[in-house]
């Protein structure tokens, strides 16, 4: 009776999970034949890679073999991988000594150096690819998908932005269609075609997974997660109507190998640089004469600007642009012509945009105040100048140490010429807050909490008045650069 008993219930638990087996696959049955309203099922790549493909190329560059000596050989495609990624290329020697510098061998035949990705802008042969894929390249070979393989003119290349456009002798050439970046969103599929590893005509899909992403590059950069490797660099990265919306440029990877992150440079941004290219063969940019670096949180609640914004000057280049009109080292520029500067990053970005001869208006906070200054923009040269050092005259006998742990003095006339400053006292000991803070002996202050220092009796007078409880910031010149350092008094 037990055992029946036992049984029948097990049938009907049977039965039971039979039918919830039933329902369930009768649920999941009506699910894939019509999905909830709004459900989207994978995207179909195919019409994209057959109406765009044709127009992808492969890039080959060659240059002669090199010898030096204690040298070692390589795989160019290996050593592309390690130079872009930013690895330590292992087993390398020692640099060669300059005297015995590399040289082409007399009879050494063009070797393949890399290989890289391109597209056709037009139907005459100009193709836009990486400036990295032909940089140092003595000759560049265009392969087309019916397999030709052309020889190409570099007409220019940008580092800056890392934007080449080359040219190929033909006609009738499949091209690309442009898009505009400004409709691309985050999460959109997009997908790229290249060449990784020279493996040519590969196809590789993902999605947005950010815009505008600031790498520290002079372009911001579009952040997808399309699988992208050495030999991708230069290809076409595609948006789903069959546009092209960036050059695949940069990955991020601490192993060497693809890890999800890939960054490509926006389209319009690439335009505007191959048209240059294509006009004059370079690019030319503004430039304001200054050095900059980011504004802390810390710093930007000491200063009384409240967000850490804009760009903080650390130098104005003499005689330059900046100086002429009146910016200072301390200045934090907030606005260019109106727009506000987020990062300091932006600020290269925005100045670079402007041509020479262009009129800027910049808007500076400075010591507690804003004010708007407007600046000529002189064209953007590569070479940096060369800082010079200054020679210092003997100073006046420093008053007494502070309770900020400092021992300064006034600066000479021919020392405020030289460092072109109307005010300031010169750190002659450092002990306390101010050597925690990184105040060195050498340094030049030039303000403290937001009030321009003109003499070392001045400075005395203000620190006295310091509430010992809160901190004090301190415009701090070394050489030719100024920061601000923050410190708290001892008590």
């Amino acid at each position: 009776m037990n055992i029946t008993s036992r049984r029948s219930d097990f049938s009907a638990l049977r039965r039971r999970i039979g039918l919830g087996a039933l329902a369930l696959g009768l649920g999941m049955t009506g699910a894939l034949a019509a999905p909830p309203v709004g459900a989207q099922g994978l995207p179909d790549f195919t019409d994209l890679v057959e109406k765009v493909g044709p127009a992808v190329v492969g890039i080959r560059t060659t240059e002669r073999t090199r010898t030096a000596r204690g040298g070692s050989e390589m795989d160019e495609d290996m050593l592309e991988f390690f130079r872009r990624f930013g690895l330590p290329i292992p087993n390398q020697p020692n640099k060669p000594n300059p005297r015995t510098p590399q040289q082409p061998a007399p009879d050494a035949e063009p070797q393949t150096r890399g290989v890289g990705s391109g597209f056709m802008l037009s139907a005459d042969g100009y193709v836009m690819t990486n400036a990295h894929v032909v940089d140092g390249a003595e000759e560049v070979f265009v392969t087309l998908t019916d397999s030709r393989e052309l020889k190409a003119k570099i007409i220019g290349a940008d580092k800056r932005s890392d934007v080449a456009l080359v040219k190929i002798e033909a006609s009738g050439l499949p091209t690309v269609r442009i898009g505009d970046v400004n409709r691309l969103k985050v999460g959109e599929w997009v997908i790229a075609i290249g060449s990784p590893f020279g493996l040519e005509s590969t196809v590789t899909a993902g999605i947005v997974s950010a815009k505008a992403r600031d790498t520290g590059d002079l372009v911001k950069l579009i952040q997808t997660d399309v699988a992208i490797n050495p030999g991708n660099s230069g290809g076409p990265l595609i948006n789903m109507r069959g546009e092209v919306v960036g050059i695949n440029s940069q990955i991020y990877s601490r192993s060497g190998g693809y890890m999800g992150i890939s960054f490509a440079i926006p389209i319009d941004e690439a335009i505007r640089v191959s048209d240059s290219l294509r006009t004059s063969g370079r690019v030319i940019r503004g430039r304001i004469g200054v050095a900059i670096d980011q504004v802390t949180k810390e710093v930007a609640e000491s200063i009384g600007l409240g967000k850490p914004v804009g760009a903080m000057v650390r130098s104005v280049e003499s005689g330059g642009p900046s100086e002429k009109a009146g910016v200072e080292a301390g200045d934090i520029i907030t606005k260019v012509d109106g727009r506000a500067v987020e990062k300091f990053g932006d600020l290269p970005r925005m100045v670079g945009m402007a041509k020479p001869g262009a009129k800027i208006t910049l808007q500076l906070f400075r010591r507690g105040a804003y004010r708007d200054v407007t600046v000529t923009a002189v064209e953007f040269e590569p070479a940096e100048r060369a800082a010079s050092a200054n020679a210092r005259e003997p100073a006046k006998p420093p008053a007494g140490v502070s309770a900020l742990g400092l021992g300064v003095a006034d600066l000479t006339d021919a020392q405020r010429r030289e460092l072109k400053i109307k005010g300031g006292v010169r750190v002659e000991s450092v002990d306390g807050a101010a050597a925690r803070a990184g105040v060195r002996e050498g340094d030049v202050l030039l303000s403290l909490d937001n009030t321009e220092l003109t003499s070392a009796k001045q400075f005395e007078a203000l620190v006295a008045k310091l509430d010992k409880a809160k901190a004090v910031t301190l415009l701090v010149r070394r050489g030719d650069t100024v920061n601000f350092l923050i410190l708290r008094p001892t008590k």
